[in-house]
């Protein structure tokens, strides 16, 4: 075991960022909709994770720089340069600050189970202390914690998020042949919306910057890419995993409608009683925890990347982004303020930017100029093309949710 943990990098901080309140509620529905049938689509977007995820971490480690920096120092057309700097800017920072709000309301659910936060009245606004002592925990880990103390807290939650999921599904008994059935490809009438945010969950364009800072810092030569290797593969299988724990979990959820993560605890008491609702109010405290300090991360990095400045945790700029985006989510957490315009944006501008930035980072690990004997090999490239695909059909159908047209 200490071995196995000496070799852990970052990967878990990718695991931890995709398996937040968003990622429990899609994979709830998605079980408590259409039972096992779409759990085929979770080994999918599990694997084009990994394969997006580790030329990210690659890339990374072999050229030093992370995808932000190689936009921005990147010769060509320089208006196209500011276009891409703007999207990324957009997408991933204004993204972060709306689900950063998320996260720490969806947190402050799981808190609520233990204990009834008071809510304060200030003004027009009402006022949760809940999230607010939430969102000052994640500020607290991101401004004094050095990248060791956030790895070493986010495995930890993580660890925490996988047990409370994962002992649900063992105590709820469910039929494993059954579950074996839905590994088999299947697509039924009404389900495509739901498979897209399944692998919309996992398939995070933040994640593809974050994991590339990360590791450039972590491993310092090419012949450790096994390690990251082994690092993000064990990382996301197990992020997987856990997201498939919760499908089974919503799958066997007795509640007449889930509309709440209040309704997915409540659905488990027939069962497990009151314990169902604590595990589940753990796992949702620690996956919203979890993204609460994974998203102003990945923000933070994209913003110093792309203005070139430290990319040191405790450096003046990083501490910056942090209270920024930290700040601005929990404003809008606390004082009920729902930024649906900004959520929109958001669902747009990655729309756009996933399918663009799978592209970019297929050409560049296929650059040897860059990647040397590091570049991708051929049975690489062909899955990353079918994975791109995916992501430009993902793209189309985020830009046709928000743009009220049907794409497919």
């Amino acid at each position: 075991m200490k071995k196995i943990l000496e070799k852990i990098g970052p990967g878990p901080i990718v695991a931890a960022a995709f398996i937040g309140p968003g990622t429990v509620m899609v994979c709830t529905l998605a079980g408590f909709q259409f039972g096992y049938s779409l759990i085929w689509g979770l080994v999918l977007s599990i694997l084009a994770t990994v394969i997006l995820q580790e030329m990210s971490g690659r890339i990374g480690l072999v050229t030093g720089k992370d995808l932000s920096e190689l936009i921005r120092s990147q010769n060509g057309n320089r208006l196209f340069k500011i276009f891409q700097l703007v999207l990324v800017l957009t997408a991933i920072v204004l993204g972060n600050i709306a689900y950063e709000s998320g996260n720490i309301t969806g947190a402050n659910l799981g808190l609520e189970v233990f204990w009834d936060a008071p809510e304060i009245q200030l003004g027009l606004f009402q006022f949760n202390s809940g999230t607010f002592i939430l969102g000052i925990i994640a500020l607290i880990l991101l401004w004094f914690g050095n990248s060791q103390i956030l790895e070493k807290a986010l495995v930890g939650l993580v660890i925490v998020m996988s047990v409370s999921f994962l002992l649900t599904v063992i105590l709820l008994r469910p039929d494993w042949a059954e579950i074996a059935k839905g590994l088999i490809p299947s697509l039924q009438e009404g389900q495509i919306a739901t498979l897209v945010a399944l692998v919309g969950t996992t398939v995070v364009p933040y994640n593809l910057f974050l994991y590339a800072s990360l590791s450039k810092n972590k491993w310092k030569a090419p012949k450790q890419i096994h390690l990251m290797r082994w690092d993000i593969g064990l990382s996301v299988i197990l992020g997987g995993l856990v997201s498939s724990a919760i499908l089974i979990v919503g799958a066997l959820n007795e509640s007449e409608s889930i509309t709440t993560a209040r309704d997915v605890a409540a659905g488990l008491e027939g069962t497990l009683g009151q314990a169902g609702a604590y595990l589940m109010a753990v796992g949702l405290l620690a996956a919203g925890l979890t993204s609460s300090i994974t998203a102003p991360l990945a923000a933070a990095l994209v913003i110093c990347g792309v203005l070139g400045w430290s990319q040191e945790n405790q450096s003046k700029s990083m501490r910056g982004a942090f209270v920024a985006v930290v700040g601005s989510g929990l404003i809008f957490a606390s004082l009920g303020i729902k930024p649906v315009q900004l959520i929109t944006l958001a669902q747009l501008a990655n729309g756009i930017l996933l399918p663009m930035i799978s592209a970019w980072l297929i050409w560049v690990a296929n650059q040897k100029s860059w990647m040397g004997s590091s570049k991708n090999t051929l049975a690489i490239n062909l899955i990353s093309g079918i994975i791109w695909l995916i992501t430009l059909a993902l793209g189309l159908k985020s830009i046709g949710a928000v743009l009220n047209f049907k794409v497919f």
